[in-house]
């Protein structure tokens, strides 16, 4: 079977296991694994930032990343169908008490984005505390926001007063379609959540990443939210491998997305990374034929596929995939 439904369905190479089964660790609730340590203080290096904390999740990441802007009772504006309000189960609001509005449109659409602060008008009014973008963006076929746009935003935010928070599940991807360093990207946001499960190819975690001040506040959240853990250098022994060995080959990915999106009828040009969204009749019927063909493919509403390339999908797999899908939707 070719799995297209997610770039999380990657399985650790025998490389990565290795590195995991020989991590050093210790107790990372008491800070003592000295391979999270690594991980937390590459990454936050990556991105200029003074400090960053490991999590089991991407979820967990953005909950803690979006908390440290947003108090209870106040707001997150983000766009519509962003992976905090689409796909986290309203966990924000449920384990934060903060709440959300969105703009409809694009990734990040500036004069909607203005219109919709809402200014502090005491204590029965909701606030606006934060702005959050995603990057790329998932449900939007992974569309990466241009850096210009979100230097923008930086300037709006900061004179408005409000923070800036950065859901980077895929930056990576953004990082390598574009060019822009990583630096660039901590420069926009105030805090990060970052993914190394995704197209990196680890199994599991994700990280918060920030000033340091947020990162303490950060790791008591996570405790009191049941993420603790104890000798979890063995996953991020897993990460620190992606890291070193995974970025640069997701230009990979990016080509064999273009590829899907031609024999699927899908412009190459706009498929900014490795996620293609195509539109058709009956998007059910479509992810049952893939699978007589040996595709897995996934369904992201009615009448849209969603197809994922990854590190796990070779050129060859992705050209027997391109073959079967275009004859299926021809």
């Amino acid at each position: 079977m070719i799995d297209l439904r997610s770039d999380t369905v990657t399985k650790p190479s025998d490389a990565m296991r290795a590195a995991m089964a020989s991590a050093e660790v210790g107790d990372d609730v008491y800070g003592e694994d000295p391979t999270v340590q690594r991980l937390e203080e590459q990454v936050a290096g990556l991105f200029g930032k003074e400090a960053a904390l490991f999590t089991p999740t991407g979820s967990l990441a953005n909950v803690l990343a979006v908390a440290s802007l947003v108090g209870p009772g106040q707001e997150v504006l983000c766009e519509s169908t962003a992976h905090i309000v689409r796909a986290e189960l309203g966990a924000h609001g449920c384990l934060t008490g903060l709440t959300s509005r969105t703009w409809l449109g694009s990734a990040l659409d500036l004069a909607m984005v203005e219109s919709l602060i809402a200014p502090d008008m005491g204590p029965f009014f909701v606030t606006t505390k934060a702005i959050s973008v995603e990057n790329t963006h998932n449900f939007r076929g992974g569309e990466v926001i241009p850096l210009a746009d979100l230097q923008a935003l930086r300037a709006l935010a900061d004179d408005r007063g409000i923070g800036v928070h950065m859901d980077g599940a895929r930056i990576w991807n953004a990082h390598v379609a574009t060019g822009t360093p990583l630096t660039s990207y901590g420069e926009i946001a105030d805090v990060l959540a970052v993914c190394l499960s995704k197209g990196l190819g680890a199994p599991v975690g994700s990280l918060v990443v920030g000033s340091a001040e947020v990162i303490v506040e950060a790791r008591v959240r996570r405790k009191r939210l049941g993420g603790g853990l104890r000798q979890v250098g063995i996953l991020a022994a897993a990460g620190i491998y992606a890291l070193e060995h995974n970025v640069e080959r997701l230009a990979d990915d990016h080509a064999n997305a273009r590829l899907l999106a031609e024999a699927c009828g899908v412009d190459p040009a706009t498929v900014h990374s490795n996620i293609v969204v195509v539109d058709v009749p009956s998007a059910s019927a479509v992810v049952e034929a893939a699978r007589v063909e040996g595709i897995a493919v996934g369904a992201v509403g009615p009448t849209k596929l969603r197809l994922l390339t990854h590190l796990d999908v070779s050129r060859a797999e992705a050209e027997q995939a391109a073959g079967i899908l275009g004859k299926l939707l021809a």
